[in-house]
């Protein structure tokens, strides 16, 4: 059986992708050369691996099993020869990266540019976007992703823990009342990250003290920028992560810390990557950001 590695990997990503054309744009090769050279795999093996018709293409069951053992091997052969090149050059290539809208707006515009004049052979393409990420056709190189994440055959990395503070106007201070301890947040209005119960529970930390809190509000946003944005406005108390950019919003915002001696549990950024063995290029972002993301 003459059966060669990059066949395998052409396979793999047409797998992937259910899909000729884009596979092969992917890959930069005619798309009538990917047909045949999956062709000729298939041959070799004596097994159809693709069922296809005019609209998609789907894995048999013998392809089913058959990528599932070598995307592994072909992911890890490309990370190995990457990683090969990058001992003796600078980290390089597309480098493409999923993380939550709200960390992307308020963080990434006050690093890129450093990032950029520090690896200016990186080329990065980010998705803002807080969807799931399918393990199987995920097209990104990481993603990062906020709390606990559900199993999957990706490999998850806790990258930090960011601190959790709380915050309000003025205006809204002077107007209701300044908390002076955590149960006093039960009677004012709350601005959550998500609007799961018009009632929900805070969790405060003060050195070895925690407390519960349940806690109301009639609004709630999934994006930490406009929670703040909220605040400014004097419409309640949120809790903001902490990390210089963010230090930054606050400022501008001119909001004031609540209840200062006191922080929410900390919230836990994950990066979730498609092997153990990562790339320069991922490695590189990886290391230029955790340490822009503890606290300010």
């Amino acid at each position: 059986m003459d059966i060669q590695l990059n066949d395998i990997a052409l396979f793999v990503e047409v797998a992937k992708r259910k899909n000729f054309s884009h596979a092969a744009e992917a890959l930069g090769i005619p798309t009538s050369t990917l047909s045949r050279r999956v062709t000729e795999l298939e041959r070799g093996i004596g097994m159809r691996l693709l069922n296809r018709s005019t609209r998609r293409i789907d894995l048999t069951e013998a392809g089913a099993v058959y990528f599932e053992r070598c995307r592994h091997i072909v992911e890890e052969a490309r990370v190995a020869h990457e990683q090969l090149l990058d001992m003796a050059a600078q980290p390089k290539g597309r480098l493409r990266i999923s993380m939550p809208t709200s960390l992307a707006q308020l963080f990434l515009p006050a690093v890129i540019r450093e990032f950029r004049a520090q690896y200016p052979d990186i080329e990065c393409d980010f998705d803002l976007s807080m969807r799931p990420i399918d393990p199987i056709s995920n097209p990104y190189d990481l993603v990062l992703r906020f709390g606990q994440q559900p199993d999957s055959s990706l490999i998850a990395r806790q990258i930090v823990l960011m601190t959790q503070r709380l915050y309000a106007s003025p205006a809204y201070l002077e107007r209701y009342g300044e908390p002076r301890t955590p149960s006093d947040l039960s009677h004012h209005e709350c601005l959550r990250p998500a609007m799961t119960d018009v009632m929900s529970y805070w969790v405060l930390h003060s050195g070895e003290k925690v407390e519960r809190v349940q806690v109301s509000g009639r609004l709630a946003a999934n994006n930490v920028g406009m929670l703040g944005r909220l605040a400014s406005q004097g419409l309640g108390i949120t809790p903001l992560l902490v990390f210089e950019a963010m230090e930054r919003a606050i400022t501008q915002n001119g909001l004031v810390r609540v209840l200062p001696d006191w922080a929410l549990t900390p919230l836990p950024l994950f990066a979730l990557l498609p092997s153990r063995m990562i790339p320069a290029k991922t490695r590189a972002f990886l290391d230029f950001i955790q340490p822009r993301l503890n606290e300010a």
